[in-house]
């Protein structure tokens, strides 16, 4: 397979997610809640962990390859943004349409990123979410296109305002991978060495899914519903297993910066995330994010 160019424009989708309280629970025991977070795993006023917005894109990587070209074999998730127009309901339906929307070259030896971007929302209704999924197509630089722009993101120059501890149980891909998100990359060793790796990797948005539950712990504790953008990069693969830590950095009202390492050695594995928050929307008004400063 090779890049095609002409793939920027071409629809993805409709994609079509029913589900309801098992689903919402489910999810949240595949990014590690727990006992601990009990309203986010029993039906009794469950809430909804934000990064759920990942089980409406199903299994996007072959999604996208398929109309993209790019080598599947080669492919890492490079960098996720999620923005919120309204909650997400614990129970319903989602419709989800996309299209491709870029293609970047970072040479022969580095690879392309491609950038994807979907809309979701219920059956004649207006969005809850978009999110726009940029995947880095590790084998097919070189076709001669614009490297992706750059967009400066300083962190404080200060220590982390908080450093939550998470130990990603060793089998959590597979629970996480029955909310949709199937590459089998994260649950086939014959695909994982294929790919260069000796055994499946942690999905990069189980990681943010963990990442989201620290945040909206230490920012919007018991009130998921006020998350209105999360955003990063994902800049090391991480083996299921592997103990995590994520750091905080609040930058004013209703903006934090953020960061995943892992806790052995501080080598971060996503980077570069922001997390905004503040009063639910409930109109469908879309929240007045900068989309220019994504990552």
């Amino acid at each position: 397979m090779a890049l095609d160019m002409k793939a920027v424009g071409r629809r993805l989708g409709p994609l079509t997610l029913a589900y309801g309280w098992k689903d919402v629970a489910l999810y949240a025991l595949g990014v590690g809640a727990g006992f601990a977070e009990i309203d986010y795993c029993c039906e009794k006023a469950i809430k909804v962990i934000p990064t759920f917005a990942a089980a409406a894109l199903g299994d996007f990587t072959s999604l996208i390859a398929g109309v993209s070209g790019f080598d599947p074999a080669g492919v890492l998730h490079g960098e996720q943004e999620f923005v919120f127009h309204r909650p997400i309901p614990a129970e319903g339906t989602l419709i989800t349409q996309g299209a491709i929307v870029r293609c970047y070259d970072k040479g022969r030896d580095r690879g392309a990123l491609v950038v994807a971007e979907f809309d979701s929302r219920p059956p004649g209704g207006s969005a809850l979410f978009t999110s726009v999924v940029t995947m880095f197509a590790r084998r097919d630089g070189g076709f001669g296109g614009p490297d992706a722009p750059k967009h400066p993101l300083p962190f404080p120059n200060r220590p982390p305002d908080a450093a939550v501890s998470a130990a990603p149980a060793v089998d959590l891909p597979l629970i996480y991978r029955l909310s949709g998100d199937t590459f089998a990359l994260h649950a086939d060793t014959d695909a994982a060495r294929a790919a260069g790796f000796e055994r499946p990797i942690m999905h990069g948005l189980c990681t943010l899914g963990h990442a989201c539950r620290a945040l909206v712990d230490r920012l919007t504790p018991g009130f998921p519903e006020r998350v209105r953008r999360i955003a990063c990069r994902f800049t090391r693969p991480l083996y299921a297993g592997t103990p995590i830590t994520t750091l905080i950095w609040s930058c004013g009202a209703g903006r934090a910066l953020w960061r995943v390492a892992r806790a052995s050695d501080g080598a971060v594995v996503i980077d570069r995330g922001i997390f905004e928050f503040g009063d639910a929307v409930t109109d469908g008004s879309i929240p007045s994010s900068d989309r220019t400063a994504a990552p």
